[in-house]
């Protein structure tokens, strides 16, 4: 199917070629000077006198022929229609004439050079897709209306986009009727023209020009409108305290004020508990400092098969814990207060209320500002079950008050937290069972990424059960156990603690968001510059979706800031163009961009490349040779699609993954990259030549099979 397709693009653009080789080889490009026309006239008016529907019809055909081919000759048809037809009946020819030819150029584009060339740019098409799908029509009008922007360029190159037919065609025939009118009017007085320049005089191209402005300017107009209506019944201070006030100080509020401070704005920032937010204090660096000494205690426990007697492996918990908080102090003096101030932002401890667009209540005394950044984060997702009050649960916020390991912990979820979790806790030797209420841990992933972590959970001794829903928590004598329903059977995982890590969810309520109308149904709604409804008030990070990482977060918090302060000169639109995700079980996930499940779902074209990290020799000298690279291809291309890591380190071999697809960079490149040896990056080289093999050019070596047959004779 794919050969036969290629096979009728090269008919179709050999046939376009000939045409317009055809065209000019006979000279008919003579035939339609402003000259000729003129020469003609008499003779054309008297055959639409003998032949009014033929030659009507004929005009029709030969300027569709014309605008198809993007002959130069579309300007003096024009003016023919308009001396032969006169004004009415020839703006109505050629307005559809000219409509349904630059459809037809649109058209065979798009079928041409449309696939080729998003394949070999997408990524860097991606934001002009997005603004065709978004305002494509508006763009396209604009361009009809100013005729110094040649049609037939418009034409081939909205062909590349993916703006659909229909719109392109109605829109072209309402943005062209302008300029038709002007020079089908022209052409009822052929016999006084005396050169096409004569046509556009200065003055009419300047009308053009601002008539093809017009539609932003009406754009701008009506957002301002738009804006005024929404603070209408909000009192706007005659002066203002702040620049910005950013609520939150986790990673995108600390990052939005970082910004603001270094390009000397005043800016307030305003955190209720603790300095760092969840990432610094219960997140992510607790977390990474828990697995670690997970870790070492399995590696102790796996010593012997490299020859190292450890000894029996005994955990303190309590001491695991302490240097878990000792880690959190460490890194706190990056985040802190004193920093900040330091830098010249103006941190204020207290609960931050929105009153209006421009005011913000921090206990209760205001401060006025220009601009406004929700960065108020998430907090874990607690199922409604009956029992669950009073169970005494914990989350990945309370969990680091424990100081006793768990006889008995259950795990609820079987997401990213849930199974690093699972896995640290059956490390340290607590008797961990994992409930997941879907098929698969990990169900983002791909299924044999699933199974491989469920693999490596169990072996770690963590008891996996899914499609297992819980339902209730109930007393057990002494004890508590989590009821589930399995199937329509009823089943008790009895337990001593419980770990409800079942997701997070934006922290949305009490900020004054529900009194000004701003929508934050799940997450606060933002546009695709992180503004909500009110243009000055923009919110980044967890509470704004729609990723829930800390390095997301400081990404959109850039553009937050900057839109906030500058947004009056420019605004920048979030590229979400390529994240990196890891989630730090062992060995770890690490992917960025699509998976194969994503692909599928996407309808999107791929080819799979895999190579095994069994035969790494870094991989073997350490004893981890486990796990592998897949990495997804635009077929028959080296462009990267996607790519994910199973394995030791995974997190930081992804990182030139992520280089190369934000950069345009294809598997080629990573090949003829030298990396050390023997490390870990070398599988990102190795899996690269996995793609090059099953993409050798086999008729090329064996022609040179046979030279060098040739030469040894």
């Amino acid at each position: 199917m794919k050969d036969k397709h290629t096979l009728v693009r090269w008919l179709l653009v050999m046939a376009l070629l000939g045409a317009v080789l055809a065209f000019f080889s006979l000279g008919l490009q003579h035939q339609l000077s402003l000259q000729s026309l003129q020469a003609r006239q008499h003779d054309l008016g008297a055959w639409r006198q003998a032949h009014p529907i033929l030659l009507a019809g004929g005009f029709l055909l030969a300027y569709v022929g014309v605008t198809a081919l993007s002959l130069p000759v579309a300007t003096l048809l024009t003016l023919a229609a308009g001396a032969v037809f006169g004004l009415l009946e020839g703006t109505v020819l050629v307005s559809f004439a000219s409509s349904i030819g630059a459809t037809l150029a649109f058209l065979a584009s798009r079928f041409v050079l449309r696939d080729s060339v998003q394949q070999r740019f997408g990524k860097r098409l991606s934001t002009i897709n997005e603004g065709m799908q978004r305002e494509g029509a508006l763009y396209l009008f604009t361009l009809r209306l100013v005729p110094v922007v040649p049609f037939f360029v418009v034409n081939l190159l909205m062909g590349l986009t993916t703006l659909k037919a229909r719109t392109f065609y109605w829109v072209s025939q309402l943005g062209m009727l302008a300029a038709t009118v002007v020079f089908v009017n022209a052409g009822t007085q052929l016999a006084s023209l005396h050169s096409l320049s004569g046509i556009l005089s200065p003055r009419i191209i300047g009308s053009f020009v601002l008539l093809g402005v017009f539609p932003l300017v009406a754009r701008w107009m009506v957002g301002r409108i738009k804006a005024r209506r929404v603070y209408a019944r909000w009192p706007k201070p005659k002066k203002f305290d702040r620049n910005l006030v950013v609520i939150g100080a986790g990673s995108a509020g600390l990052v939005s004020a970082y910004i603001a401070a270094t390009v000397r704005a005043k800016v307030t920032l305003i955190e209720k508990h603790e300095m760092g937010g969840d990432c610094l204090n219960t997140g992510c660096v607790p977390s990474k400092a828990l697995i670690h000494a997970a870790k070492l205690a399995a590696q102790m426990r796996e010593a012997n098969a490299v020859g190292v007697d450890a000894g029996g492996v005994r955990v303190d918990f309590r001491a695991v814990m302490e240097r878990v908080q000792r880690t959190i102090a460490t890194v706190a003096p990056h985040d802190s207060v004193e920093r900040y101030r330091a830098l010249g932002v103006d941190v204020q401890h207290g609960h931050a209320r929105i009153v209006s667009p421009w005011v913000v209540e921090v206990d209760g005394k205001p401060i006025s500002t220009r601009a406004i950044v929700i960065a108020s984060g998430a907090e874990p997702h607690v199922p409604d079950l009956p029992g669950l009050a009073d169970s005494g649960y914990l989350t990945s916020d309370t969990l680091w008050r424990l100081r006793e390991l768990p006889a008995r912990l259950a795990v609820l979820g079987g997401g990213p937290v849930g199974c690093e979790l699972a896995q640290a806790f059956a490390r340290l030797g607590s008797h961990v069972v994992q409930i997941q209420s879907h098929a698969r841990l990990l169900s983002r992933e791909d299924d044999e990424v699933s199974a491989f972590v469920r693999e490596r959970l169990t072996a770690d001794g963590v008891d996996v059960r899914t499609e297992l829903k819980a339902v209730a928590v109930e007393r057990d004598g002494d004890g508590q156990v989590l009821v589930c329903d399995e199937g329509g059977k009823r089943v008790r995982v009895p337990f001593d603690t419980l770990l409800v890590a079942a997701g997070r969810q934006p922290r949305t309520a009490g900020f004054g968001l529900e009194e000004l109308g701003i929508p934050a149904e799940r997450t606060v709604e933002t546009d695709a510059y992180l503004a909500t409804l009110y243009p000055n008030i923009y919110a980044c990070g967890d509470v704004a979706g729609p990723y829930q990482f800390t390095h997301v977060a400081a990404h959109q918090a850039w553009y937050a800031a900057v839109n906030s302060l500058f947004g009056q000169f420019k605004r920048f639109r979030v590229d979400y163009s390529v994240i990196p995700a890891v989630t730090f079980v062992d060995p770890e996930v690490a992917r960025v961009g699509l998976n194969e499940r994503e692909a599928k779902q996407q309808q999107v074209e791929y080819e799979v490349t895999r190579y095994d990290l069994d035969d790494l020799d870094r991989a073997i000298t350490e004893n981890h040779a486990s796990g592998f690279i897949k990495v997804l291809t635009v077929p028959g291309k080296d462009r990267i699609l996607g790519a994910t890591i199973v394995g030791q380190h995974a997190g930081e071999m992804l990182a030139e993954f992520v280089l190369a697809m934000r950069h345009g960079l294809g598997l080629e490149k990573i090949l003829g990259t030298i990396h050390a040896y023997p490390t870990w990056a070398e599988a990102n080289k190795y899996a690269a030549g996995n793609w090059k093999k099953a993409h050798a050019p086999e008729r090329l070596l064996g022609w040179l099979a046979r030279y060098h047959a040739w030469r040894r004779a």
